[in-house]
């Protein structure tokens, strides 16, 4: 657990709730630096097909999207400190791009339903137009969705934190079921063989 990410949550409000339901709370002295990704982090952000993205707008209200693409490209690290992302064409809302706008802070989400673990990032997003930056479109955006990008989201991170596992119910996507159950089928298909050839 990053230091700098409980310093930044870990606000008067909620050392009070800490305090009033389990008589105590996690007060820490404040953070000197912001903590880049490790290894471990990077790794994770990697092997992701999606994640979620969360924005307040200027009313103070929070909004949360789900973006995804090719693992590896559905977030890019960038460095240790950076992460950036293809945005392409879709509703035509623009909500997260119009609050990162005014706010640029930003919560990302990255879930690893089968293996129960999930990572979350504090960052500064900044919003690119894709028009304007193509080489960084082609880093990005994977062949078949180049000319579908219309933004690109570059965020800085400040901190991460990684949750425990309890409550997370695994799921699996059609490729990991399809793995999975291959083995299966070809036994299956094996065993039905040697019945009709007997």
């Amino acid at each position: 657990m990053a230091h700098r990410f409980l310093d930044l949550v870990f606000t008067p409000p909620v050392l009070a709730a800490q305090e009033h339901y389990y008589g105590r709370d996690h007060a820490l002295p404040p953070s000197t630096h912001d903590d880049p990704l490790g290894p471990e982090e990077i790794a994770f952000i990697e092997s992701r097909d999606s994640f979620y993205i969360a924005s307040v707008n200027e009313s103070g209200w929070p909004y949360m999207q789900h973006r995804g693409g090719p693992p590896g490209l559905a977030a890019k690290v960038v460095s240790p400190q950076e992460i950036a992302f293809a945005d392409y064409k879709g509703n035509r809302q623009l909500l997260t791009t119009g609050n990162v706008a005014t706010n640029d802070r930003v919560c990302l989400f990255f879930m690893d339903y089968p293996n129960r673990q999930r990572l979350k990032l504090l960052g500064h997003a900044e919003v690119l137009d894709a028009r304007d930056h193509p080489d960084l479109v082609t880093q990005l955006a994977p062949p078949e969705l180049q000319k579908q990008t219309e933004r690109l989201f570059r965020i800085r991170i400040v901190s991460f934190d990684w949750n425990c596992p309890k409550y997370i119910t695994p799921r699996y996507t059609r490729a990991e079921v399809e793995a999975a159950v291959a083995p299966l089928r070809a036994r299956i298909a094996e065993l039905e063989a040697l019945l009709a050839s007997s």
